[in-house]
């Protein structure tokens, strides 16, 4: 995939890093809103497909992005449709990591290394085109603001954001609960996307042993870790990204 459009993915990762900081809002539960955003990425893509509440591949080719790739690959590799669910809970981690390096090698982020409490190396990134963040953010707002149904990949982006917590990060105190609110009703515009939310949400409340009947319809709240490529310890991920 060129650079020439980004990965749902990217710009959900994007869209939490604080400028001022050089760290990501909700790391924990932001592990799981990239593993959903992969899902939904290959759906647009045309790759898998939903079955009720469970993903299921339906073109094994490869996109060219080595990280969706490698999703797909692992999908593929069930032989069955997996519930969503069951996906984005899963063991594999470190997805957060993988994005942030992959941004940097684009030229998007620069690394800035540092340390915490003066012993532990540290990492945090900084955007070095504020303009991308900024048009990403853009699309929310207007879909926020002027009420028009927006297109499915803004749709998702919204289900996730809101998925993963990231709702009182863009839009903060009282004066942010309308538009709080309004990001959380953007989940019923994608179907793809509204599977995949409810699941990010459904695994950091504990439900994902459950079969969810309507799963395009509702909405909750956020936060845990969880799937990637490289393997890390499941509760080691801090709020400054450590260079492991």
């Amino acid at each position: 995939m060129g650079r020439s459009r980004r990965t749902l993915p990217e710009e959900l990762l994007l869209l939490a890093l604080d400028p001022a900081t050089g760290t990501t809002a909700q790391p924990q539960s932001l592990d799981l809103g990239l593993a959903g955003a992969q899902l939904v990425e290959l759906a647009l893509a045309g790759r898998i497909a939903p079955d009720g509440d469970r993903i299921a591949v339906v073109v094994p080719r490869p996109t060219g992005d080595p990280t969706l790739d490698c999703a797909l690959e692992l999908l593929r590799r069930r032989g069955a449709p997996v519930r969503a669910v069951h996906w984005i809970g899963g063991p594999r981690l470190g997805l957060r990591q993988t994005y942030l390096s992959h941004l940097e090698r684009c030229g998007m982020v620069h690394a800035v290394p540092g340390q915490m409490c003066g012993v532990l190396p540290t990492t945090r990134y900084q955007a070095t085109d504020t303009a991308i963040s900024r048009e990403i953010r853009s699309r929310l707002d207007s879909a926020i603001r002027t009420g028009v149904p927006p297109d499915p990949r803004t749709a998702a982006l919204a289900a996730l954001a809101h998925a993963v917590g990231l709702g009182k990060h863009l839009y903060p105190g009282n004066e942010g609960r309308s538009s709080r609110s309004r990001l959380r009703d953007l989940i019923r515009h994608d179907p793809m996307g509204g599977l995949v939310a409810h699941a990010v949400m459904d695994v950091q409340n504990g439900a994902g042993a459950q079969p969810r009947r309507n799963p395009a319809a509702g909405a909750r709240s956020a936060a845990e870790p969880v799937r990637g490529v490289p393997m890390q310890p499941r509760h080691g991920s801090m709020a400054r990204v450590v260079a492991h």
